[in-house]
């Protein structure tokens, strides 16, 4: 035999394991990217939770600002109610106190004097 036959045939087996190769990546591939059972499917359902996390996101986004919104008015209302009623017990005279007002006072102070 000579040394050209002798590489002929190895070429030969390489490029037969090389096709076995080949075979074996492209039978894993099509396992891969079957829809089912597969990444592909794994890649669109994980595609089609993420869309759904996004608009659940926006949603609570939404409610988080309204409720910001609605309770910054709330503070706003509050504290001009009390600068209301600071004013009016600043120009009140004592007398002039409503009952239910010195009722409360007078509870407290027996309270705290008891």
């Amino acid at each position: 035999m000579t040394i050209a036959l002798i590489l002929q045939a190895a070429l030969v087996a390489a490029g037969l394991a090389l096709a076995g190769f080949c075979f074996m990546l492209s039978h894993r591939l099509k396992k891969l990217n079957d829809l089912e059972t597969g990444l592909g499917g794994a890649i669109a359902v994980m595609a089609a939770e993420i869309a759904r996390l996004e608009a659940a996101l926006a949603a609570a986004k939404a409610g988080a600002t309204t409720a910001t919104n609605g309770l910054a008015q709330e503070i706003e209302k509050a504290r001009s109610e009390r600068a209301y009623w600071a004013l009016q017990r600043q120009f009140l005279p004592a007398q002039a106190e409503p009952r239910r007002t010195l009722r409360r006072r007078r509870a407290i102070s027996e309270v705290r004097d008891a």
